[in-house]
């Protein structure tokens, strides 16, 4: 891994695609990007934007090639960089011939593939023979919003090999980003999804007006039960208090900007799991994710009463008023 001569591919148009896009080029002279439509490209080539999302952040597209063909990006790049939403990436990789073994792949994906309840990291192993010291996760508090407007964030990245992860990391610090780095691959991947069933439920009780004291309450009893999966389910020595746990947690259950959070206020206030999606036209991951960790705690009975709770009311229809009700006592 050669961070001054391998070529890196962004996968993904969406807002978080974006922001990494802008964050690589800052550091290097030019990107492959892949975005599934043709018609996208060719607003992008006019504009010098992204015509749907972060649209006042400006590229150079010179630096840019655009492809919206999957086997020639990855025939075409080193790394590759995941920032699609995780129930689209079977889809996008769906006819992929390219072999992947030999590529860096880090997954900003922050999800889990709902169709087998594998983490993006386990995907692409059982699919795609890709090592899993050939793979990262990039975590952390860090939305695309104001990555876009460079407010100072800060981002971890996770994997098993020290080497490529410190040279990754050189390839996203900048002025405005910060970079840490961790080994566990595992547990930040599964905190990055817990965090958005979570946020689910901190906009479920937002809607149904609780107060600041109850949500206090909920995100500090959250983080207790990320604790206890992610230690059930890869048990090594880590700081849950660290901003890629407890940071991400956080600023996904508390910004403005979460369209999870979003997603579950809409459901608190009354609206249908499907009025909410279309009305919001984004992906919530946490959605898929409460599914997810629901089947997958099968296995390992972990004491999870918030995850549980969202489950019932976006799977089971479980009134949202009833339900929260019980949880609170759970809480306390």
């Amino acid at each position: 891994m050669n961070i001054k001569t391998d070529k890196v591919a962004v996968i993904g148009s969406g807002s978080w695609a974006t922001a990494i896009a802008k964050i690589l080029l800052e550091n290097v002279g030019e990107i492959n990007w892949f975005i599934r439509k043709e018609e996208t490209i060719e607003a992008f080539q006019k504009y010098s934007h992204n015509p749907r999302y972060l649209r006042d952040v400006e590229f150079d597209t010179s630096r840019i090639t655009f492809y919206s063909d999957i086997n020639k990006i990855t025939d075409e790049s080193d790394i590759l960089v995941l920032a699609i939403p995780s129930a689209f990436l079977p889809v996008i990789l769906e006819g992929l011939k390219t072999d992947l073994s030999d590529k860096y792949i880090l997954s900003g994906i922050k999800g889990i593939v709902s169709e087998e309840n594998l983490l993006v990291v386990e995907y692409l192993n059982k699919h795609f023979s890709v090592p899993f010291d050939m793979m990262g996760v990039i975590t952390g508090p860090c939305h695309a919003e104001e990555v876009a407007l460079e407010k100072l964030s800060y981002l971890t990245i996770a994997g098993t090999d020290d080497e490529r992860i410190e040279k990754f990391a050189q390839l996203v610090q900048s002025e405005y980003i910060f970079t840490t780095l961790s080994d566990d691959i595992w547990g930040t991947e599964y905190s990055s999804v817990l965090k958005n069933v979570v946020s689910i439920a901190a906009g479920i009780a937002h809607g149904l007006r609780y107060g600041d004291n109850f949500h206090a309450v909920l995100i500090s009893r959250a983080i207790q039960e990320i604790k206890r999966f992610v230690d059930a389910v890869h048990p090594i020595n880590r700081d849950i208090k660290s901003p890629a746990y407890l940071g991400d947690l956080l600023v996904t259950a508390y910004s403005q900007f979460s369209r999870n959070r979003m997603f579950g206020t809409m459901i608190g206030k009354g609206y249908s799991v499907k009025a909410a999606q279309w009305e919001m036209n984004m992906i919530a991951e946490g959605y898929y994710g409460a599914a997810s960790i629901h089947k997958i705690n099968q296995k390992y009975k972990v004491d999870m009463p918030i995850s549980e709770t969202v489950y019932e009311i976006l799977y089971e229809g479980a009134s949202c008023k009833k339900t929260f009700e019980k949880l609170t006592t759970k809480l306390a």
